[in-house]
């Protein structure tokens, strides 16, 4: 700027179009979560439709691994929908970790699969539906998680 001269420098135009850039870019990515939970949103409401019908039939559903009650299973169900569950499962539908139906068939001959599964609700696990991580649930007492565990094994097996 000369000193007879009131007009400012001009700025870079890569500083105008680095802006324009990032502004995109964080558009984008508020998109996409906005896109993700719209989908999540719509998973729960099918889970939850799932489970309502599961719910209906409470009463008629036999335990695979266990005796469960009807007020048994509707407590896992319960416990279930008050958690994160549905946010990775589905119940016949598989999202980021098995669909609830697929662990069924999976651990329907297993004595101990209510046990089992009680014990992976609280604890977590890794490994064993690809490279998936369940997290850890230790909020949850043990009776809490054997009766979503019983839930989820009074469930029909998925087809393999």
């Amino acid at each position: 700027m000369h000193p007879e001269d009131d007009t400012p420098p001009q700025r870079p135009r890569w500083l105008a179009a680095a802006l324009i850039v990032a502004v995109m870019v964080v558009v984008a990515g508020m998109l996409m979560v906005g896109w993700r939970t719209l989908q999540a949103g719509s998973s729960e409401g099918k889970a939850s439709q799932s489970s309502a019908v599961t719910t209906a039939n409470a009463s008629t559903v036999v335990a695979t691994a266990s005796p469960a009650t009807p007020a048994t299973l509707a407590a896992g169900l319960a416990a279930v929908n008050a958690t994160d569950c549905i946010r990775c499962h589905g119940v016949d539908r598989r999202y980021v970790g098995p669909a609830f139906n697929q662990v069924a068939a999976r651990y329907q001959g297993r004595p101990d699969a209510v046990d089992y599964l009680a014990g992976k609700i609280r604890n977590g696990g890794a490994g064993e539906w690809g490279r998936a991580l369940m997290p850890r649930h230790p909020q949850l007492s043990e009776e809490h998680a054997r009766q979503m565990a019983q839930w989820v094994m009074s469930l029909p097996p998925a087809a393999q």
